[in-house]
């Protein structure tokens, strides 16, 4: 019975082998395959992912039930961004931060002294009540604020809504993202949002080399234990999202701690299109991000490395796109 089960763990060992040297072979041709295209397009903003995390034409739903108002000041807010000569990122930062604080609304009340679109506050130096209740001051001094914060171009607009507002719950601004790029697309006639040209503004980088070490990272714990909430600066148990922290972290990316978190931790796209090294999320309600309790990394082939719950070590096991509570977007990250 033992030479049996030793038998068995070998083939295992083999298998987890092989699946390791497939999924970073793959990476890694990926990676040179598409080297020069993402040289070519290096200026672009769809090397950072997607303008929407939502999937295709998600941000019409919501852009259709805005009111007058609210659409009144949409169109400020680009015709402002406009007459600036910023880029439609700029647009997209400013109606998701607006979105997310007022419902593009000025309002005359908020949280302590907030006023206005984006609830600046007269007492923190913002302006006066009259200035900051001004959609056409507000918009202008949100631009200025936002042009002060280091490459705000080159993350996700709701993580520079975030640097503006200063907000307790940072986010909240991703929620807006595919509306926000849907509007800048309709409302500001720009056909190309990320800049980078026909048939690339959608572009998704591929897997990078660091995908392919986060693998080997993660394919070296498996057999160790479960833990809930295990401590990030050991090796000795794994929860499932600490896995995936610290396997990107051995690449050099850093992902949040949590597996709700890390699903805003990179490039959304559909999981059916996933490649080695992407994340895929389980939810109690697959359409609410909010509710997400599980991460994953892919390996290719239909297979998955995970720390699944307690009592079950690290481990690979198939996986099928269509099983249950499985997420509809995966997330690449790193790109």
């Amino acid at each position: 019975m033992k030479s049996a089960v030793l038998v068995g763990s070998l083939v295992a060992v083999v298998t987890a082998a092989v699946v390791g040297v497939s999924a970073v072979t793959t990476v890694v041709s990926q990676d040179a395959e598409h080297d020069a295209a993402r040289r070519a397009n290096t200026s672009c903003n769809a090397m950072l992912g997607p303008v929407t995390s939502g999937p295709a034409g998600s941000g019409a739903g919501d852009a259709a039930q805005l009111t007058t108002e609210q659409r009144g000041t949409v169109a400020q807010i680009i015709a402002i961004g406009k007459k600036r000569k910023m880029p439609p990122r700029a647009w997209q930062v400013a109606i998701q931060a607006g979105m997310t604080e007022s419902g593009l609304r000025s309002l005359d009340y908020g949280d302590r002294d907030s006023l206005g679109i984006f609830q600046m506050r007269p007492s923190m130096g913002w302006g006066t009540p009259e200035q900051v209740t001004d959609p056409q001051y507000a918009i202008n001094k949100f631009y200025d604020v936002l042009q002060k914060v280091p490459n705000w171009a080159e993350q996700r607009p709701g993580e520079s809504a975030q640097d503006v507002e200063r907000s307790a719950f940072p986010d909240r601004y991703h929620k807006w993202e595919p509306m926000a790029a849907h509007l800048i697309g309709h409302v500001g006639l720009v056909d190309d949002p990320t800049g980078c040209g026909e048939g690339t503004g959608r572009l998704l980088p591929a897997p990078t080399e660091a995908a392919g070490n986060a693998i080997k990272f993660a394919l070296h714990q498996q057999g160790k234990p479960y833990q809930w909430g295990a401590l990030t600066n050991q090796q000795n148990s794994y929860d499932c999202s600490s896995l995936m922290l610290q396997s990107y972290r051995e690449a050099g990316v850093t992902l949040p701690r949590v597996s709700r978190q890390q699903f805003q931790a990179g490039a959304l796209l559909p999981v059916k299109d996933a490649k080695p090294g992407d994340l895929l999320f389980w939810a109690y309600d697959t359409s609410n991000p909010d509710t997400i309790h599980h991460v994953a990394m892919y390996l290719g082939d239909g297979k998955i490395v995970e720390a699944q719950q307690t009592g079950v070590p690290v481990h690979i096991r198939p996986v099928s796109f269509t099983e249950n509570e499985l997420v509809p977007q995966a997330v690449r990250p790193g790109v």
